[in-house]
């Protein structure tokens, strides 16, 4: 026996487009993107580029602080009071002057923090410490 007269499982004769229209439009967004428009519309002469030769590269500066405390402005020993006059000279020469120091693995901060005041006090803006990766030994 029955307790409905209609069938609680009706079959859905309907088709839902929106998520198809969805997709549609974004094709169509993506598709007018990346359309570049034609500009050559008028006829112009351009003017054309002359050919600049690159500068060459700026030479670093290499700082070199040593275990026992000396220290090298490009592998010429100098001392701690010359080294300011040393890099006042070479920024002369050259504004701007670039400095990589490079300190012993054991050596004491405190003398690469001297080293970095002085720099600073020379006005050496461009200023880079010397690391190698913990994977190189």
């Amino acid at each position: 026996m029955k307790k409905c007269s209609h069938s609680a499982h009706h079959t859905l004769s309907e088709l839902n487009i929106t998520p198809l229209l969805d997709l549609a439009f974004v094709l169509l967004v993506i598709f007018i993107i990346t359309t570049t428009p034609i500009v050559n519309d008028l006829n112009l002469d351009l003017p054309t580029a002359s050919r600049h030769p690159k500068d060459p590269p700026r030479k670093a500066n290499y700082i070199t602080v040593e275990t026992g405390g000396r220290l090298f402005l490009n592998r010429q020993e100098v001392k701690l009071p010359d080294l300011q006059g040393a890099l006042a000279g070479l920024r002369m020469d050259d504004p701007d002057l670039s400095v990589i120091v490079r300190g012993d693995g054991k050596v004491k901060y405190k003398q690469i923090r001297a080293v970095l005041d002085i720099c600073q006090q020379a006005n050496v803006a461009k200023v880079d410490l010397a690391t190698e990766p913990a994977n190189a030994k």
